[in-house]
């Protein structure tokens, strides 16, 4: 897969600030076809930093009303990359 198309977008919540704080694992939404070497060779095509590890979950949408209605979104696949020691992604830094 092309890195494009791997990587959708960053996590930036609180949870996810405080674990690349104190750990240096960055979050990100990846496409739900992605493997774990995918999102590796797409941090590593995107940013040329070296990763250590990469975890997958996929998370299921929350239930949502509106009215007599119920809807649930679909399934999204989270993707945590470990970075080695002392690596940093500026896209994360700016902030």
């Amino acid at each position: 897969m092309h890195p494009y198309h791997v990587i959708i977008r960053p996590i930036l919540s609180e949870k996810s600030n405080a674990v690349r704080e104190a750990e240096g694992k960055y979050t990100f939404e990846v496409s739900r076809e992605a493997t774990k070497e995918d999102v590796k060779k797409a941090v590593v095509a995107l940013w040329d930093v070296k990763v250590e590890k990469v975890q997958t979950l996929l998370q299921r949408g929350k239930s949502k009303r509106r009215g007599s209605r119920y809807s649930t979104p679909g399934l999204t696949k989270k993707a945590v990359v470990t970075l080695v020691a002392g690596a940093k992604l500026p896209i994360f830094e700016d902030q």
